[in-house]
C-alpha cells in the first residue's frame, strides 16, 4: 500500500493518486470486514458521500464497488457535509464512508469511516489495518441507490428550527462559499433566520481552506468584502463542512476554540471535552462544571465524551479548529437536538450568531467578552514527517536543546506532552508544536499576553522551527 496513505487525527489521508482505484477498494473492504467481525454491519446498506475535490467522484465509485463486493448495498448520498452523512447513517443504523481530504491540498484526499454508532475510534483504525492484510480490490462497477435528498433533508431539518425565524433580522452576513459542501445549506439557514445573505467567492474548482491557518492568502479579500457589502460578519467552513470559520465586521477571525466555548455556553453544556490545543483559560472562566483535555483528533474527543456522558451531564466537545461535537441529547427551548459525536460546523456558527444577537452585541463585542488569552496558530508546509517528529521529540526529551532553542525568548517553566510538546514560558506565554497526523505539516500554536505578543510569538515559533528543519533538509519547496 502506498506510503502516503495513513490514518491521522480524523480518517485516512494521502495523495489522491495513491488512494484512487485499488487502494480505496481495499481500505473499504477492510473497513467492512472489520465491521463484520464486530457484527456492526447494520441494516445492509452503506452510505457514501463526498466533497467537491476533483478526485472524489472516482474514489466514491471505488468505494461503491467495494461495498457491493462485500454483499452490501451502496447508497450514494452525493456531495454532502460530513456531519450530515454521519447524522443520516446513525439514524438509519448504517455504516458510512465520507470521501474527503477536508482542509488539505486538492492533490490529496481521504476516507472517513463511520460505524452505525458513529465515527470510528483508534481501536477501529487498528482493526481496519489488521483486516487490510487480507483485503482484495474488487473489480468492475456498482450501481448505488440514490440517498442524496433524504440525507440532506435530515441535516437541514435538524437546524431548520434551531433559530427563530427572525433571530438574525437586521444583520447582513457574507457566506464565503469557495468549494465548501455546506455553502448552499448555510445560505438557506441564515436566510430563514431573517438575515440578509451575501454570497462571496464561490469556486467551481476545489480550494483548500484551513480554518486554523488564518494567514492563508485565501482570506485576503475579507476586508474588501466587508467594506463593499457593509457586512456584520462572514461565515464559512472547510471543504467537507465540519470546521467552521467566523469573521467579525472588522475582519478579525474568531479562533476555533472561542467559537467552541461560546457555542458550549449558548447550549448549556455542563461538561466540555477539548484537546490540549484549545485555549488554556477555558478551565478558569467558570462556565462549565468539568473540562477534560485530550490529544488532538476527533476520535480522542469522542472517547472523552463517552466517558463523561455516563454521569448524565450535558456533554459538548470542541476542537481548536472550531468543530463542535454533541456527546449527549440536548434539550433546547422545548426542542431536542440529538447527539452527534462528530465535528459539525453549522451548530457553532448558528449558536454564536444567535448569542451575539440575543446579547445585543456585535460579533467583536461578543468575542471580547470571552476572557481567553490571545492565541494564534499556523503551520509549516511540505515538511518531512520523520524529521518533524524528530524535532518535537528532541524538544520534548532534551532539556539542554530546548533551553538553547528558546533562549532568545525566555525560559521554559513547564512542558506538557499530551500531544506534542507544549511549552509554557516563565512569562506565561505558550508555544506548542505538533506534527500533523495526516499531512506533511508541522503545526504551531501559541498564546501571548496581547494579540501583538501572540503574533510575534507565532512568527518566532514558525521561524525557529523552519530554521531547525531546513538545517536537516526536512522542508521541500
Amino acid at each position: 500500500m502506498a506510503e502516503s496513505l495513513k490514518f491521522g487525527t480524523s480518517g485516512l489521508r494521502g495523495l489522491a493518486r495513491d488512494l484512487e482505484g485499488a487502494a480505496a477498494r481495499r481500505y473499504c473492504a477492510a473497513f467492512l470486514a472489520h465491521l463484520r467481525r464486530r457484527r456492526q454491519q447494520g441494516q445492509g446498506q452503506v452510505l457514501i458521500a463526498r466533497d467537491l475535490r476533483a478526485s472524489s467522484p472516482a474514489i466514491s465509485a471505488d468505494c461503491a464497488v467495494a461495498v457491493r463486493a462485500s454483499g452490501l448495498q451502496p447508497v450514494d448520498c452525493g456531495v454532502l457535509p460530513t456531519p450530515a452523512l454521519a447524522l443520516h447513517a446513525m439514524a438509519l443504523g448504517c455504516p458510512a464512508i465520507m470521501v474527503t481530504g477536508s482542509h488539505i491540498p486538492p492533490e490529496r484526499n481521504g476516507l472517513k469511516f463511520y460505524t452505525p454508532q458513529g465515527e470510528i475510534g483508534k481501536e477501529d483504525e487498528l482493526g481496519i489495518l489488521g483486516a487490510l492484510v487480507d483485503a482484495t480490490a474488487a473489480e468492475g462497477a456498482a450501481v448505488a441507490l440514490d440517498g442524496y435528498a433524504a440525507a440532506g433533508d435530515r441535516y437541514r431539518q435538524r437546524y431548520r428550527h434551531f433559530l427563530r425565524p427572525d433571530e438574525l433580522s437586521g444583520w447582513r452576513i457574507g457566506v464565503f462559499e469557495h468549494s465548501s459542501v455546506a455553502r448552499d445549506l448555510l445560505c438557506s439557514l441564515l436566510t430563514r433566520a431573517g438575515c440578509e445573505v451575501v454570497r462571496l467567492g464561490r469556486s467551481a474548482e476545489f480550494i483548500a481552506v484551513d480554518t486554523e491557518a488564518l494567514a492563508d492568502p485565501v482570506f485576503r479579500h475579507r476586508q474588501s468584502w466587508i467594506a463593499a457589502h457593509q457586512l456584520d460578519g462572514i461565515v464559512s467552513t472547510d471543504g467537507d463542512g465540519d470546521r467552521p470559520l467566523l469573521i467579525d465586521a472588522s475582519g478579525e477571525f474568531f479562533r476555533g476554540d472561542v467559537l467552541g466555548i461560546l457555542c458550549a455556553r449558548f447550549i448549556g453544556a455542563e461538561t466540555v471535552v477539548t484537546p490540549v490545543t484549545s485555549n488554556s483559560a477555558i478551565e478558569s472562566v467558570g462556565w462549565f462544571g468539568r473540562v477534560q483535555r485530550t490529544r488532538v483528533g476527533s476520535p480522542y474527543v469522542i472517547a472523552g465524551m463517552a466517558e463523561e456522558a455516563t454521569g448524565g451531564a450535558t456533554v459538548v466537545g470542541f476542537e481548536a479548529n472550531g468543530g463542535v461535537l454533541l456527546g449527549s441529547d440536548l434539550q433546547l427551548e422545548g426542542r431536542v437536538l440529538t447527539k452527534l459525536p462528530t465535528r459539525d460546523a453549522v451548530l457553532p456558527l448558528l449558536a454564536v450568531l444567535a448569542a451575539a444577537r440575543r446579547a445585543g452585541q456585535s460579533l467583536a463585542q461578543l468575542a471580547a467578552s470571552v476572557p481567553l488569552r490571545p492565541a494564534l496558530s499556523d503551520r509549516l508546509e511540505n515538511v518531512d514527517p520523520e524529521q518533524s517528529a524528530a524535532l518535537v521529540g528532541r524538544l520534548s526529551s532534551d532539556t539542554d536543546y530546548a533551553r538553547d532553542y528558546f533562549a532568545s525568548i525566555g525560559q521554559v517553566a513547564e512542558v506538557s506532552t499530551i500531544d506534542g510538546p507544549r511549552f509554557t514560558l516563565q512569562s506565561g506565554d505558550v508555544i506548542h508544536y505538533r506534527p500533523s497526523g495526516n499531512a506533511p505539516e508541522l503545526r504551531c500554536y501559541v498564546e501571548g499576553s496581547t494579540p501583538e505578543a501572540a503574533g510575534r510569538l507565532l512568527h518566532w515559533g514558525l521561524e525557529a522551527a523552519g530554521r531547525a528543519l531546513t538545517r536537516v533538509g526536512a522542508i521541500s519547496a
